[in-house]
């Protein structure tokens, strides 16, 4: 039951804005990526910085919907839609910033570019799909992890046609039906993902620590790059076993 607005205690109202304000510090962090990447030159530490500030939505994100949770915020502040928040916030950080970092580092060939508008235009339909996170879950369809995706593409690094080839070949799994590992939902899968993935983002903010100047480390990087690989592949068990149960049950003798 939806509490009546003025029967909240005042100071579930402030904790509740405070949340969502912690929510909406993402903008800020986005407004510091788009200053840098609009910059007329770039370097190697500039990336870092802007790669490093995307790691700080991540950590943004993975924690806002916690507190929400923790003072039952659709209660408290019925009035105001966190998730439409969470999800502009994370349209930009996800999507719209790391295709432009992309674009700005010179990644993808000459007549080619045209390959983000369709990351754009896929991950534009999967943050509207209903169903995008289903009930046991997890992701339907690849989670638009575009941030994820530039960074190693810059870092490894990625370029000319591979990149065309990395980028496209994401687009069009966001409008498969595979199931991917959604790390901060219940489950063991979930669980195994988010104590990995807590090991990846330490790595991951060692290596952004680190001094750019002669380019990232590239060793870290390889080490680093084992957990999407994991994810991805943890993503794809995870369809087969599931498809296969779905055969299975199909062709049961009643």
């Amino acid at each position: 039951m939806i509490v009546p607005r003025d029967r909240a205690p005042g100071w579930k109202r402030v904790a509740g804005w405070c949340v969502h304000a912690y929510t909406a510090t993402g903008l800020l962090v986005a407004a510091g990526i788009a200053a840098v990447l609009l910059q007329p030159t770039r370097g190697p530490d500039d990336y870092r910085l802007c790669f490093l500030l995307m790691l700080v939505a991540t950590v943004i994100d993975a924690t806002d919907g916690t507190l929400a949770r923790a003072i039952r915020i659709k209660e408290v502040l019925p009035g105001f839609d966190g998730r439409r928040l969470d999800d502009l916030v994370d349209f930009l950080l996800y999507t719209c910033l790391p295709l432009l970092l992309i674009d700005r580092a010179g990644l993808l060939p000459d007549g080619w570019r045209w390959v983000l508008l369709l990351a754009l235009l896929a991950s534009a339909y999967g943050f509207c799909q209903t169903d995008v996170k289903s009930a046991d879950g997890s992701f339907v369809g690849f989670p638009s992890y575009w941030n994820i995706v530039a960074f190693y593409l810059y870092a490894l690094p990625v370029s000319g046609g591979w990149a065309v080839v990395a980028v496209a070949g994401l687009a069009v799994l966001t409008f498969v039906p595979s199931r991917y590992p959604y790390p901060t939902q219940r489950g063991r899968v979930n669980r195994m993902m988010l104590g990995l993935g807590s090991v990846w983002a330490a790595l991951l903010l060692l290596i952004l620590l680190s001094d750019w100047g002669g380019g990232p480390p590239w060793g870290l990087v390889w080490v680093s790059a084992s957990y999407p690989a994991i994810y991805m592949g943890t993503a794809w068990g995870m369809s087969v076993v599931r498809r296969r149960g779905a055969w299975r049950e199909a062709w049961q003798p009643e």
